[in-house]
C-alpha cells in the first residue's frame, strides 16, 4: 500500500524564512525571529484565524532550539496525557539538557482545570508551551496562563502571500499544468486560509493534470469563511454590518449581511439589531424606520430562512438609505448624565399629580395648562436648576 504525504504537510516550512507572511512577527525586526536567533523562546499564544500557519511557526520554533516536538491537541487528549508528556519533558530536561516545546492546538477548547494543568510545568521551565487560537485568547485562555506567556497575533494571508504559497505547491506537484486565471481563483477563494488555498490545489490536481479556470470553479463550490458566533469574528461582523448602514452605504450593508447569512447566523440577531439601529440612529428622521424594523423582525420570525433573508435585505437597504438622526440618542444620554452629576431639584408643583385635596392645598397641579400647545402661555417642565436646558435638538432639519 502506497503512503500518501498530503501536500500541505509537503509544504511545510523548515526555517522562518520559509514562512510567508506575518512580517510584523518574523521580519527582521520581528519579535519572534529575535527570540529564535537568540534562543531564548518563551512560551507564547498564537492567535489567528486558520490556515495563517500557526502549527508551521511552532515546528519552525521547536527546531531553532532543536528541543523535542510534542504536538497535543486540545479536542482528543486529557490531562493525564499532560502529566505522561511533562514526566517525559523532565526526564529529557534533567537527563540530556533537552527542551521540549509542547504545541497545544485549539488551547481555547481546554477548561480551567485542563489549562491549570499547565502552570507549574510552565512557570519552572519544564516545557515551554506553544498554544494556538483561533479565539481571543483573553476570552478563552486562563488569565493565570496568559500572564506567563506572550500572546502574538497572526494576521490572514494577503494575496500576493497567498500567489506565492500556490506557485510552490504548483512546483512540487509533477507534470501539472495551470492558468493564471486558475490560480488567481483558488487564491480568491480561499479566504486568506494557506492550508484551504493548498488542499484546493491539491484537489485540483488529481482532477486534472491542467488546471483550468473550469476546473478550479468546479474544485471551489463555495467560499471558505471563517465565523465563529460567540468570538471576535462574529463582533467584528455586525459591527461593519451598523457601521455600513450608519454611513448610508446599502452595497456594503449587503455584503455583512451576505457575510452573515453565509456562515449561519440566527436571521432574529441581525432582525433585533435592526430595530435597535432604526431607533439609535434613525430616530424622528424618518419615524417609519422603526415601523419597518420591527415589522420585518416579526417577519423573520413567522418565516425563517431562507425567504427571511428577502426580508432583512429589504430592511437593510431601507435602513441604509434613511436620513439619519441621533437626536433622540444624544438627548438620553445627555439628559441621564445630568441624572448622574446635577442636583435633583423637586419636580414643578404645577405639574405633580394632585390626586387628593391635602396635595390640591399644596399647590399641586395649580395653574397647570393641560394644551399648552394650543392654550397660551407656555409652561415650565424641566426643574428650576436645570430650566432652559436642551436635550432634544433636530438635526435633521
Amino acid at each position: 500500500m502506497i503512503s500518501h504525504v498530503p501536500l500541505a504537510e509537503e509544504l511545510r516550512p523548515k526555517t522562518l524564512d520559509d514562512i510567508v507572511g506575518q512580517d510584523h512577527l518574523l521580519g527582521v525586526n520581528g519579535p519572534i525571529r529575535k527570540m529564535t536567533e537568540k534562543g531564548m523562546i518563551q512560551s507564547m499564544i498564537l492567535w489567528g484565524p486558520p490556515g495563517t500557519g500557526k502549527t508551521s511557526l511552532a515546528h519552525v520554533i521547536s527546531k531553532s532550539i532543536e528541543s523535542e516536538f510534542v504536538f497535543f491537541s486540545a479536542v482528543t487528549s486529557g490531562v493525564e496525557e499532560v502529566r505522561r508528556i511533562v514526566k517525559k519533558a523532565d526526564i529529557e530536561k534533567t537527563e540530556h539538557n533537552k527542551q521540549t516545546v509542547l504545541f497545544v492546538d485549539e488551547i481555547h477548547r481546554f477548561n480551567k482545570a485542563q489549562q491549570d494543568a499547565f502552570l507549574p510545568h510552565v512557570e519552572n521551565g519544564t516545557i515551554i508551551l506553544i498554544g494556538a487560537t483561533t479565539e481571543n485568547p483573553g476570552f478563552r485562555v486562563n488569565a493565570p496562563l496568559i500572564s506567563r506567556s506572550q500572546v502574538y497575533v497572526l494576521h490572514s494571508l494577503l494575496e500576493k502571500d497567498l500567489v506565492t504559497i500556490a506557485v510552490r505547491a504548483f512546483k512540487k506537484l509533477k507534470n501539472i499544468k495551470y492558468s493564471k486565471e486558475a490560480l488567481d481563483h483558488l487564491v480568491a477563494y480561499s479566504n486568506g486560509d494557506a492550508r484551504t488555498l493548498i488542499n484546493s490545489i491539491e484537489l485540483a490536481s488529481q482532477i486534472a493534470s491542467n488546471i483550468t479556470l473550469s476546473v478550479a470553479e468546479e474544485v471551489v463550490q463555495r467560499k471558505a469563511i471563517f465565523y465563529d458566533k460567540k468570538g471576535d469574528y462574529h463582533y467584528d461582523t455586525i459591527s461593519a454590518f451598523i457601521k455600513s448602514m450608519r454611513g448610508s452605504d446599502p452595497d456594503a450593508s449587503l455584503h455583512y449581511l451576505a457575510r452573515m447569512m453565509k456562515a449561519g447566523e440566527d436571521p432574529l440577531f441581525i432582525a433585533r439589531r435592526l430595530v435597535i439601529f432604526a431607533s439609535e440612529d434613525i430616530g424622528n428622521a424618518q419615524p417609519t424606520a422603526l415601523v419597518v424594523a420591527t415589522s420585518a423582525m416579526q417577519a423573520v420570525h413567522m418565516i425563517g430562512l431562507p425567504e427571511a433573508g428577502l426580508i432583512l435585505a429589504q430592511t437593510t437597504t431601507y435602513l441604509a438609505t434613511a436620513k439619519k438622526s441621533i437626536a433622540s440618542t444624544t438627548g438620553l444620554a445627555e439628559a441621564m448624565t445630568d441624572i448622574d452629576l446635577e442636583r435633583l431639584d423637586p419636580i414643578p408643583l404645577h405639574l405633580r399629580n394632585p390626586a387628593n385635596k391635602v396635595m390640591k392645598n399644596l399647590g399641586y397641579g395649580k395653574d397647570h395648562v393641560r394644551y399648552a400647545w394650543k392654550d397660551a402661555p407656555k409652561q415650565e417642565y424641566l426643574p428650576t436648576n436645570l430650566r432652559g436646558k436642551k436635550y432634544y435638538r433636530k438635526d435633521w432639519e
